[in-house]
């Protein structure tokens, strides 16, 4: 039988005041499967993602999240994923710990306490937790994003620039992390990212947009060898440097 689809979006178009962002995209994601989504500013990353989580409904085409159809069975599908952005803002007079607390209710956490306590300590958020969210510096804040959407332990962990606005070591302990959820509870990762050795260190598969189209699709050494260079930044670069070109 073929493997379970974490992600299952099938020509997804979408558009804004008249300009395709996203020109039928189809894009898929095993279960346990680490996938990055790249592309230049522009491509149809963040509209894609806004997609495959309902927040933006497509002018045409499907998406499944672990087999549910959006926007029906939203509400369930999302009980599955983790997102992680930096510009996702958390609840600012509540502590880091009433955070946690709060989203585990959501989702419905049994060994709510246990469970928190677990995942700060994998990263390094311990000495945070009784901290108001409002005196958390950026870093810290994408810190406390990353928790919450791993305490659920989903089937998808969505990671929109998840280490950007963080220190290098901090950011090499982060993604040390993610791919021990991957290895522990066969987490599905799809990754935007602008960081090429991050992209090397946590996926094995690379889709590549520019102008809202699919233009790459495979793992690093396919990518880089498609566009007849040596590396992920090159072809990165390359394919920027056509989008340019075409704006």
């Amino acid at each position: 039988m073929p493997a379970k689809l974490a992600v299952d979006a099938r020509q997804l178009v979408k558009s804004f005041k008249g300009r395709l962002a996203v020109d039928h995209v189809t894009l898929t994601v095993a279960a346990g499967e680490r996938v990055a989504l790249l592309g230049p500013n522009g491509a149809g990353k963040t509209t894609t993602l806004l997609m495959l989580l309902g927040a933006v409904t497509p002018d045409s085409g499907t998406v499944e999240i672990s087999g549910l159809r959006l926007p029906r069975h939203r509400s369930r599908a999302m009980l599955r994923v983790g997102f992680v952005a930096g510009y996702l803002p958390l609840p600012e007079n509540l502590t880091v710990r009433e955070s946690l607390e709060l989203f585990a209710g959501f989702a419905g956490l049994r060994r709510r306490q246990a469970g928190i306590d677990e995942a700060a300590a994998a990263f390094g958020l311990s000495e945070l937790m009784p901290r108001r969210n409002q005196e958390l510096s950026s870093g810290q804040r994408t810190l406390v994003s990353i928790v919450k959407a791993v305490l659920h332990r989903p089937d998808l962990l969505i990671l929109d620039e998840p280490t950007a606005s963080l220190d290098p070591d901090i950011a090499a302990r982060v993604r040390q992390a993610m791919l021990d959820a991957h290895r522990r509870d066969g987490t599905a990762l799809l990754v935007t990212s602008h960081n090429m050795r991050e992209v090397e260190t946590l996926c094995e598969r690379v889709v590549l947009l520019s102008q809202g189209r699919v233009v790459a699709d495979g793992s690093v050494f396919d990518v880089a060898s498609q566009f007849d260079v040596e590396d992920l930044e090159s072809a990165f670069l390359a394919v920027a440097q056509a989008q340019r070109g075409l704006l």
